[in-house]
């Protein structure tokens, strides 16, 4: 089996290097070119043809190749189905803001915690992601895009916590100085509560962003809408948030998705208004994509205006994402889940 080469930092690659009879600094030129997005190891043109013949003896290098990629017509928003060697596919999501240009990234091909509006865990899990896999994202997207990339949220297809160690490497490879350099304040990692995490995750004093998706304050509602809920409950992710914030003193955000009729009232806003203003935390509402195979619908704006004003008159700190790609399948699982139905359609029913 060869290596998969990618996934090595540069003291790593110093080893693998010494175990092949070769000097130890070619680790920093192969790290470079790496991360620079070659795709075979003869464009590494300042190695002798010796060590690359080595490294395609020893190593994989796999590039995605794009399957599908749909460029907004409203606000250039680029969405992207990569394939993956193995045949899988996930998809990426580069969003172009005032601040900059933001990838929101994969970490599984498909997903096991069942949240009811998600269209990334239908069909479950299939498999994690390697580092090298999530760091692809990131590198091709930017290559292929013309944009350069200064934020990433892990925030596509997955549970960033459920592949808690390849995240962490991954972190690790595109902060590094001499790949892509993108520092952990530009990193937000959105998970869906999965607390037993939250302190392995504070240890790191990463200082990056660390995205609750909540999406309900009590635990009748959000056991329905997120399976995760069952046997942790909101009391208990809260005090895993309260530590992370006091360990880290980074603020945690609340993404809330608005639900017509289910997470929207008047007494959820005052529970989220209370769990939010505890921990200091910020709120960012999110108007509901719709999913074809699912029976919700977002908020009407009546709701969504009344729901803001509570969480204001509390003093918590409200904003609303903007709806980017709208028109592009943008919402995370929907084009890979497109492309399942046409490579398996749904029997058609003859009357």
């Amino acid at each position: 089996m060869k290596k998969d080469i990618l996934s090595l930092l540069p003291a790593e690659l110093e080893q693998e290097l010494e175990s092949l009879g070769e000097p130890k600094f070619r680790a920093k030129q192969i790290f470079s070119w790496l991360h620079r997005g070659v795709r075979d190891f003869d464009q590494m043109s300042n190695l002798p043809k010796s060590l690359r013949e080595k490294l395609k003896e020893n190593y994989e290098l796999y590039h995605p190749q794009v399957l599908r990629k749909q460029v907004s017509q409203l606000d250039g928003t680029i969405k992207y189905l990569w394939e993956l060697a193995d045949g899988n596919a996930v998809e990426t999501v580069v969003m172009q803001y005032k601040h900059g240009n933001t990838a929101c990234v994969s970490s599984q091909v498909g997903c096991r915690q069942g949240c009811a509006f998600c269209a990334s865990t239908i069909g479950g899990l299939v498999r994690c992601l390697e580092p090298s896999e999530i760091l692809d994202e990131v590198l091709f997207s930017q290559l292929d895009s013309g944009l350069v990339i200064s934020n990433i949220v892990l925030m596509g297809i997955g549970e960033p916590l459920d592949n808690f160690n390849n995240v962490m490497r991954f972190l690790e490879l595109v902060n590094h100085p001499e790949g892509m350099n993108i520092g952990m304040r530009h990193i937000s990692l959105s998970t869906c509560g999965l607390i037993e995490r939250f302190d392995d995750l504070a240890q790191r004093d990463l200082q990056l962003t660390l995205s609750v998706s909540l999406h309900a304050p009590d635990d009748e509602t959000r056991s329905k809408l997120m399976p995760a809920n069952r046997g942790r409950g909101v009391q208990k992710l809260m005090e895993a948030c309260r530590r992370y914030y006091e360990r880290t003193g980074r603020r945690i955000s609340f993404e809330y998705a608005m639900i017509d009729g289910v997470n929207d009232t008047e007494k959820h806003a005052r529970l989220l208004a209370r769990e939010a203003r505890s921990l200091s935390a910020h709120v960012n509402l999110i108007p509901l994509n719709h999913v074809e195979e699912r029976q919700f619908r977002p908020s009407t704006s009546g709701h969504m205006k009344a729901f803001i004003k509570i969480l204001e008159d509390e003093g918590v700190n409200v904003t609303v994402r903007r709806r980017l790609g709208s028109d592009v399948d943008a919402s995370c699982g929907q084009l890979r889940r497109k492309m399942q139905n046409e490579k398996n359609p749904r029997p058609e029913t003859v009357e």
